[in-house]
């Protein structure tokens, strides 16, 4: 369903646990980044109704997400900050192809897989926290994540054939497993 090829390890939930307000702060951040990705690719693709339509609806639903991360982070008297960012976000970016149609396909099929990463996380947050408010919390974000992944990756056959989006996605779901596999020292969403 989610198209990922790795699994987050063990390694992950517990420094998530570990550092949950931090997460916090960085999954306010990524609903911030994710609403931002949406926004471009309207705007780049502007002439493309099916894709317009469908990010004017992502991005509202990212920035309702964002509030809720800060209505969140308030409850708990915790402050919204900068953190450094994982590398995550932009060692996939990286992948993207230049011309186009291949760099609307990459482009979709990119956020597509971050929202899938999104899911898989969220789901390991909700089932791993003892805190039931975050339980809740993110097992109510799991399903629309998982339909995010699913619209960028049907947006994306769009720009082409069905069997060249599918080989594409493998070719870059394959590139994220070994970008999540590296990590990054700060516990993040995406580290």
């Amino acid at each position: 369903m989610l198209n990922l090829q790795s699994n987050s390890t063990d390694r992950w939930v517990e420094s998530a646990s570990n550092n949950i307000e931090e997460i916090l702060i960085d999954h306010a951040h990524c609903e911030k980044k994710a609403a931002g990705c949406a926004m471009n690719l309207l705007f780049a693709y502007v002439d493309n109704q099916t894709l317009t339509q469908a990010m004017t609806e992502i991005v509202n639903e990212e920035l309702e997400h964002f509030h809720l991360v800060l209505g969140l982070l308030n409850r708990r008297k915790i402050s919204f900050r900068k953190l450094t960012p994982s590398s995550y976000g932009r060692r996939l970016n990286e992948l993207v192809r230049k011309s186009e149609p291949e760099r609307a396909v990459d482009r979709l099929l990119v956020a597509g897989l971050i929202e899938a990463r999104s899911c898989e996380r969220f789901d390991l947050l909700r089932q791993h926290i003892p805190d039931p408010e975050l339980s809740d919390f993110y097992g109510s974000l799991f399903e629309s994540e998982a339909r995010h992944h699913a619209t960028y990756v049907k947006l994306a056959k769009l720009f082409a054939e069905d069997s060249v989006v599918k080989q594409r996605l493998i070719e870059l779901s394959t590139s994220e497993s070994a970008i999540i596999a590296t990590g990054d020292p700060s516990p993040r969403m995406h580290s």
